[in-house]
């Protein structure tokens, strides 16, 4: 019992390091929490004494956990056809959650995640273990089952993708709260060019409903066509509770304080180039949106 108490110290130090690889690899909160602990597992199941990295042993297993549960939820289209919105991770305007910083780090926002949900399995865990918590190509390699030329390709490919449709946020919170701020208000004073000023002509807007939703659930292209969605916005402006989104700025929409929605946005250069909308009440109730109980 010893050994195994000493041993679940050691894994508790790679934790919120295995969490960051899992949600980046399955966009899923509580599969996020199913992977670690099945690395858990399988740590105690192994023998690890000749192990001279206990850090990156557990991220390869992480890895090859996250790639069967990407490859299974493919195989079984266990996501709703259609739109799907990655679990958002939602902070007080304050300041973002310690515990989720590091979930955060390198600008994790819900736009890369839609990204990442369009790359195959392998590419995605390519492009996550090597891009983001730079694991050699020859530790990724066996993991996938491939060459370690199809690897370096595999993230190559992924790392074209991303840098292509992931648009990254300005750096300054205050300025993006402007603009979703002046978003919101050219809604509810129903003021259409205001609406269009805002947008970038690119603009995206996607909404996930789920299965419980599925009118919410919507892909939206282009300013004039996203102002005018956004024009039946107003009605929500009593409910508003200004969020941190994935760490930028967003909202929970919560009539008498019971969330109906999360809105992040990407500002981009002053101007909002995607707004993601997950409106999934049973994801939607396994969220801690402890924002809304001011």
């Amino acid at each position: 019992m010893d050994d195994l108490d000493s041993l679940a110290a050691r894994f508790g130090e790679h934790r919120t390091h295995l969490r960051a690889v899992a949600y980046r690899m399955l966009g899923s909160l509580s599969e996020t929490d199913d992977a670690v602990q099945e690395a858990w597992l399988r740590l105690s199941r192994a023998e690890v004494s000749g192990v001279n990295s206990l850090g990156g042993w557990l991220t390869t297993v992480v890895g090859r956990v996250c790639l069967d549960m990407l490859r299974s939820r493919n195989s079984r289209r266990e996501q709703p056809l259609g739109v799907h919105v990655p679990d958002p991770i939602v902070s007080r305007v304050d300041g973002v959650d310690p515990e989720h910083e590091a979930l955060l780090a390198d600008s994790v926002g819900l736009a890369l995640l839609v990204v990442l949900d369009t790359l195959a399995p392998a590419e995605r865990l390519a492009f996550v273990l090597h891009d983001m918590f730079a694991v050699p190509f020859d530790e990724i390699a066996p993991i996938v089952g491939c060459s370690l030329t199809s690897a370096r390709q595999l993230a190559s490919r992924a790392r074209r993708r991303v840098k292509q449709s992931a648009p990254m946020p300005d750096v300054d919170l205050a300025r993006q709260r402007e603009v979703v701020d002046a978003f919101f208000a050219a809604s509810r004073n129903g003021d259409f060019a205001a609406l269009v000023a805002v947008l970038d002509p690119d603009v995206v807007l996607r909404s996930d409903g789920g299965l419980a939703r599925p009118s919410a659930s919507t892909i939206i292209h282009g300013g004039p066509t996203v102002a005018e969605q956004a024009l039946t916005f107003a009605r929500l402006s009593p409910f508003l509770r200004p969020a941190l989104v994935n760490a930028t700025a967003g909202v929970v929409v919560a009539p008498r304080g019971r969330p109906v929605s999360v809105m992040g946005f990407i500002v981009r250069k002053g101007k909002i180039v995607a707004i993601d909308v997950l409106a999934d009440p049973a994801r939607l109730h396994q969220l801690d949106l402890a924002v809304c109980a001011d």
